[in-house]
């Protein structure tokens, strides 16, 4: 009787199977961290639009208001340190930011409906899902700073149709 060197088949398919039973339970919980870490992240970009926003303000005064866009709160190209910003190009948030997404999410800056003489004087600030499984939680904020959220009715990825509308207070 010769002595087996090796596994069988039998025995390589079983632990083929252990590993297949282990990422069918494994797998769904990654996506749901994942999408979970999305929506926090989105969340905190958020805030972090309004910050710039602010400083837009009280670095180009109310004169000129808060910033119209997203793109103006950052650049198209990276921001040079010996190269001043402008009101078009204040260099506050990062180029990834500033092209609109980030994330799984989608970003907007506008301007609100009140205008002073020279600039706008509030802003609507909304992130959205990219799709179903980068997300399922809308975030909007206006120039009171304050983050709202909502989750649409089936979970589907939507923008604020208007001004926050349907809010409830992020925590």
């Amino acid at each position: 009787m010769r002595k087996q060197k090796g596994f069988s088949l039998i025995e390589l398919l079983i632990v083929i199977a252990i590993i297949l039973i282990i990422a069918a339970i494994a797998i769904p919980s990654l996506l749901r961290s994942r999408m979970l870490a999305n929506q926090s992240a989105a969340a905190q970009t958020v805030r972090t639009l309004v910050t710039a926003q602010s400083t837009y303000l009280s670095t180009y005064g109310i004169q000129v208001g808060y910033s119209p866009n997203i793109l103006s709160l950052g650049s198209a190209a990276p921001c040079n340190p010996l190269v001043p910003a402008t009101r078009a190009a204040a260099c506050l948030i990062d180029p990834v930011l500033a092209a609109g997404n980030k994330g799984g999410y989608n970003f907007n800056t506008q301007s609100g409906n009140a205008v002073a003489p020279n600039g706008p004087i509030n802003f609507i600030i909304s992130a959205w899902p990219q799709a179903v499984t980068t997300g399922n939680v809308s975030y909007c904020a206006t120039d009171e700073g304050v983050v709202w959220f909502l989750t649409p009715p089936g979970n589907a990825a939507v923008a604020f149709p208007g001004p926050c509308p349907g809010l409830v207070l992020q925590n």
